[in-house]
């Protein structure tokens, strides 16, 4: 029986491969861990604890708050003020980034951006959700507090990316670039444990994953796509939670759409929160990922925290045919406006 390698043990034997190798996003990695861990352990007892439903309130990207969003949101940033790694963090149910006090005379130089649970509304009736962040090494002086700059980062700056997903076993997944690992979650020890090596995305998979409610308001070249993909057979999956939408994808291979609606112009998902972090995870895993403009996520400007962007990304075939489709049917150039 192979050994048993926990979060904790295999983060700090990768720290040779991060840039700064001094231990501030080993500190940082395993405060994300020790958030999922309690985030897991409220979800799966929302039921009993009455937390359930919505709080009545909007977020900052004008959507309903559950109230498991805003426990998810107050235990991560809990946990991210432990270490003393992190000077600041922007969440998608926040309006502004809130910088965080240095701990014990400490000079911390990372920013973290996340969606605390992603898929929140599936909770109530017990589908998978997941948490999304991204790790940055701050451009401010690391004497003041955090700035907005810190944030407004393009992807390609991100040191660490990962998700977490709670199902019906609870994995956390991350890169720091190089390569992705993942970690279950074993409950009789209270530990994630590497349970999967260097995941490799396939080029082509059976599965594509898109709301296919909203066909009629997709730009044309988009509905042949998706005409093209039901031509051939491709099994439609669509959770709703982008997080599990991507987990599958990322072992068994497909293509995770959401373009552009009359409604959303400039697409729905946050650039900062959801595209960003797991466009470098799967790019990590040897997938692609791109706006249905055509242009690589990560490599978009950030103008501002809850920036909006469409995405095709998944297995690399796949997402090459989709361009394809893009360039043969549209009837306009391709281009993003960064809004």
């Amino acid at each position: 029986m192979n050994r048993i390698i926990t979060l904790d043990e295999f983060i700090i034997k990768r720290q040779k491969d991060f840039p700064y190798a001094s231990g501030e996003l080993t500190g940082l990695l395993r405060d994300i861990g020790v958030a999922a861990k309690i985030v897991n352990r409220e979800v799966n007892k929302a039921g009993l604890l009455n937390i359930l439903g919505v709080a009545g309130s909007e977020n900052a990207s004008g959507e309903e708050v559950q109230k498991l969003d805003l426990y998810a949101n107050e235990k991560l940033i809990d946990c991210l003020k432990n270490s003393g790694e992190c000077c600041g963090v922007a969440s998608e149910e926040l309006e502004d980034f809130v910088p965080i006090q240095s701990v014990s005379g400490k000079t911390s130089k990372y920013v973290v951006v996340f969606d605390p649970l992603d898929g929140s509304s599936n909770i109530d009736v017990n589908v998978s959700v997941g948490t999304i962040f991204g790790i940055y090494r701050r451009q401010s002086e690391a004497e003041g507090p955090c700035q907005m700059d810190d944030f407004l980062q393009k992807g390609t700056e991100l040191v660490a990316a990962g998700y977490v997903l709670y199902g019906t076993s609870t994995l956390l997944v991350y890169s720091t670039g190089r390569g992705v690992n993942g970690f279950t979650l074993d409950p009789t020890i209270g530990e994630f444990c590497l349970s999967h090596t260097d995941i490799q995305i396939p080029d082509r998979g059976n599965y594509y994953a898109v709301n296919q409610g909203y066909y009629l308001k997709f730009d044309v070249e988009m509905r042949r796509y998706i005409d093209y993909c039901s031509d051939m057979n491709l099994r439609l999956r669509y959770i709703g939670s982008m997080v599990s939408d991507i987990h599958r994808i990322l072992f068994q291979g497909g293509i995770f759409l959401y373009p552009n609606t009359r409604k959303y112009p400039q697409g729905k998902l946050r650039l900062v929160y959801e595209c960003n972090p797991l466009s470098f995870i799967v790019e990590q895993a040897g997938g692609k990922g791109i706006t249905c403009q055509l242009e690589r996520i990560l490599e978009l400007p950030v103008n501002h925290l809850h920036q909006r962007a469409t995405i095709a990304i998944g297995s690399p075939g796949m997402v090459d045919e989709m361009k394809a489709f893009v360039e043969r049917y549209s009837a306009a150039p391709t281009f993003n406006n960064g809004q």
